[in-house]
């Protein structure tokens, strides 16, 4: 069976529930594709056995990146390109360069996350949504698993979950991966018919 393509859906009602289910299956062998919620369920990070975000040392990395090239930059205008002097303060005055140097720092620093979360999330303007239960905006919890990525049956998996507490459980199929066109088509629909329009087309 084809990965990425063939999914079972539970549904859960309660939070709880979802927690002891999502640690029950996965002590059972079952690889989880990914659960949806409402609204931040704790622990469940946890449960799903997730490694610790790279986005802090993404962040210092982007930081550290800001701050030399600020103080290079103060440094080559204030030191050698145009020396002026205020004062009698040096040219080069590091406590004068700290305020450019902490704005800069912070800039690159949440300018780097938004664009690393963006480009490691595959976040594209244009990109199509794959949307496993519409109630996952609403009150309900969503655990999809990809059917080709797991050793088990279909049947296996749905007695596991059916035994895990969950409320619902059915099988999605998703076709060839549609074409999600190219950035230059978007920009052409979104020029053409609004941000509202072209929106939806995404849903």
């Amino acid at each position: 069976m084809e990965k990425n393509k063939h999914f079972l859906v539970a549904i859960y009602n309660d939070h709880d529930d979802l927690l002891h289910g999502v640690e029950h299956i996965r002590h059972e062998g079952v690889k989880i594709h990914e659960v949806y919620n409402p609204y931040p369920v704790h622990g469940l990070e946890h449960a799903l056995g997730y490694k610790s975000s790279f986005m802090p040392k993404a962040a210092f990395l982007f930081g550290a990146i800001g701050t030399t090239c600020a103080i290079t930059m103060q440094v080559g205008m204030m030191g050698y390109d145009w020396p002026m002097i205020f004062g009698g303060k040096p040219a080069i005055s590091i406590a004068d360069f700290v305020p450019v140097t902490f704005e800069l720092t912070v800039l690159l620093a949440s300018f780097g996350m938004v664009g690393t979360f963006l480009v490691s999330q595959n976040l594209k303007p244009y990109k199509v949504p794959r949307i496993f239960d519409i109630r996952s905006t609403n009150d309900k919890h969503v655990v999809a698993i990809d059917l080709g990525n797991n050793k088990l049956s279909e049947e296996q998996i749905k007695t596991l979950l059916k035994e895990a507490h969950a409320d619902e459980v059915y099988r999605k199929d998703f076709a060839d991966q549609q074409s999600e066109g190219s950035f230059l088509s978007y920009l052409v629909d979104l020029f053409n018919n609004g941000v509202t329009v072209s929106g939806r087309k995404l849903r």
